[in-house]
């Protein structure tokens, strides 16, 4: 594969996950401007957030068996095509019980890609090659919440919210365009697999009787919900609370975000001299501590734009730790059933951070509280998790209560 080739694969494949990442972070500056022409409160059009987030939850589980049983490019062209006319109608919604019904629309169309493009390298790429696509594709991904707030701030500001999503239905159908025409068809359609729910979900509570994938999956889709907390309640808290402008907020997402990308990125360095459990576990203990101060500053007011911003971010260090290192953790065990495992794992966190926005959505009262609140209270939830189920781990493993479960990394 030529150099030119191979940059061309990673630009379509790195389009297609970031679809649904700026789809949930460009149209946070425009929080304000929807509340005030669909007569409704910032922290109402918060759940068009939760709406997007259940929708991706519950899509990542339908596309798998769908890109084998009908090859990876039909589904793609209905996914993407249901994305783009809800995000048209997105943006002349009157409502919000219509922006809210076209958001989840909008997601079920636009998780494809994520779901695709995942597929697509395992397809496309030699086995030699397939880390360094991911990772060049990841590196395409983590720029999105770094960018997307800034430029949907431009946006609004310019040219009203809708406009935001109209941008994302054009840049979509070009993303559509380059994949019919410039991206290889994969895997062919294979008749043999079955969608019916009862083989499908046979595989799912397989993956889920294993101890380790209950433990890493659960303590970190928890942790992991941290960061829709944040996002569900930032517009407000930055743009209301402390006043600060559209094209601020936007420049303040993406230095929180840097926080997570470069956090990860470093990840690969402490793996050379620590195990993914270690870190897993001290990134969870310095979430709780930081996760504590932050709270306690908003309790008592420590904070100014700045300090806040200041403290979200050291809290944010951690979840590029987390995140990779739960992720392997709890895929460890599995081979054959690695797809159906990394498919609940996705699925699982987006279900819980629609949980974590609605309900900081509700807990809504003016001030920033609910959201570093929300933040900390994943990361406490998550280390219970975590320690409770090794306690349990290892005392059925005294007692021999089961003799054939594959060796768990504690």
């Amino acid at each position: 594969m030529t150099r030119s080739r191979y940059f061309l694969l990673i630009l379509i494949l790195g389009a297609l996950s970031t679809i649904s990442p700026f789809s949930i972070d460009m149209y946070l500056p425009g929080f304000p401007a929807i509340a005030k022409d669909l007569n409704v409160s910032i922290s109402q059009v918060q759940f068009s957030l939760t709406a997007y987030l259940i929708g991706i939850a519950i899509g990542q589980l339908v596309y798998g068996p769908l890109l084998d049983r009908y090859g990876r490019k039909k589904p793609l062209y209905i996914g993407l095509s249901i994305y783009i006319i809800s995000s048209v109608v997105c943006a002349f919604s009157t409502s919000l019980q219509s922006l809210v019904l076209m958001r989840f629309m909008q997601a079920l169309g636009g998780c494809v890609g994520m779901v695709a493009s995942q597929t697509l390298v395992r397809d496309l790429f030699p086995a030699r090659k397939i880390a360094q696509a991911f990772s060049s594709i990841i590196l395409v991904i983590a720029v999105s919440p770094m960018i997307a707030p800034t430029v949907g701030g431009y946006f609004t500001v310019a040219l009203g919210w809708p406009s935001v999503f109209i941008a994302l239905a054009v840049v979509t159908v070009l993303i559509l365009l380059a994949t019919y025409f410039l991206l290889p068809e994969g895997k062919p359609a294979d008749a043999e697999i079955s969608l019916k729910p009862r083989a499908i979900l046979s595989n799912f509570a397989l993956v889920s009787k294993q101890p380790q994938f209950i433990m890493y999956a659960v303590a970190g889709g928890i942790a992991m919900s941290a960061p829709f907390a944040y996002i569900a309640a930032s517009a407000d808290v930055f743009l209301n609370q402390y006043h600060a402008t559209e094209q601020q907020y936007g420049w303040i997402f993406a230095f929180i975000a840097s926080a997570m990308i470069g956090s990860a990125q470093f990840n690969h360095l402490l793996l050379k001299k620590f195990t993914s459990q270690q870190l897993v576990k001290f990134a969870l203990r310095y979430q709780v501590i930081a996760g504590a101060v932050m709270t306690a500053g908003i309790a008592l007011d420590w904070f100014n734009l700045i300090g806040l911003t200041v403290a979200i971010f050291f809290f944010m260090l951690g979840q590029g730790l987390t995140g990779p290192n739960s992720s392997a953790l709890a895929l460890a065990p599995f081979t054959k059933h690695a797809g159906s495992a990394a498919s609940l794992i996705g699925s699982f966190r987006m279900l819980v951070g629609g949980v974590i926005t609605a309900i900081v959505s509700t807990l809504h009262n003016g001030t920033s509280l609910p959201m570093v609140l929300g933040m900390w209270l994943t990361v406490v939830v998550a280390i219970i998790i975590l320690t409770s189920v090794k306690v349990v781990i290892r005392y059925r493993a005294r007692r021999r209560v089961v003799q054939d479960e594959p060796a768990v990394l504690l």
